[in-house]
């Protein structure tokens, strides 16, 4: 299985400094704004924007997990989904979903059902690191770092908690917990 660097840790840091600005631009400011990572890998980029964004604005913004198993349509092993983890209310308020890469959609799209248990708000919009765009719904991100064609069976891999790397994987249909394993392994 060949690997192939595609986004250097110097350039995903502009990037994020990119997202920040376009973030505070896009929301006239970062008061009203709310970050939700995707889980597992939308958190620590959320993380990361944030901190570029309070550099930048000199506001801190809240950052959030978001766990949108339950509200996935392509796992017919899921639960109901339980009680919102987060006590906040996220009506009249920006909320910007962030997450590493964006393929068919279906992700993005069960975020937006997760989000929406916190209320109805102002605008939701999608940031993203990589677009492979193979949809099956049809969800653009309003921020999108790189777009990049790939192969069905080439696997997109953000690697890092503080300072990312992104690699394409040729070969071989890991599952996404399966690639974090071998990122962290290696």
């Amino acid at each position: 299985m060949g690997q192939t660097r595609i986004m250097s840790p110097e350039r995903v840091r502009r990037i994020l400094r990119r997202f920040a600005y376009e973030i505070i631009e896009r929301n006239r400011g970062a008061e009203s704004v709310e970050l939700f990572g995707i889980r597992e890998s939308g958190g620590p980029l959320a993380r990361a924007i944030a901190k570029e964004m309070e550099a930048v604005a000199q506001i801190s913004v809240p950052v959030y997990d978001l766990d949108v198993t339950p509200f996935r349509d392509d796992r017919p092993d899921r639960s109901p989904p339980d009680a919102p983890p987060h006590q906040l209310d996220v009506t009249d308020r920006d909320v910007i979903l962030i997450d590493d890469v964006v393929c068919t959609g279906r992700t993005a799209r069960a975020a937006l059902d997760a989000v929406v248990q916190y209320g109805r708000p102002r605008s939701i919009q999608l940031v993203v690191l990589v677009d492979r765009d193979h949809r099956v719904y049809p969800i653009q991100p309003d921020c999108t770092g790189q777009r990049l064609q790939t192969k069905t069976d080439e696997r997109v891999v953000v690697q890092g908690e503080e300072s990312f790397s992104v690699y394409v994987r040729r070969g071989g249909a890991t599952s996404t917990a399966a690639q974090s394993k071998a990122a962290a392994e290696s």
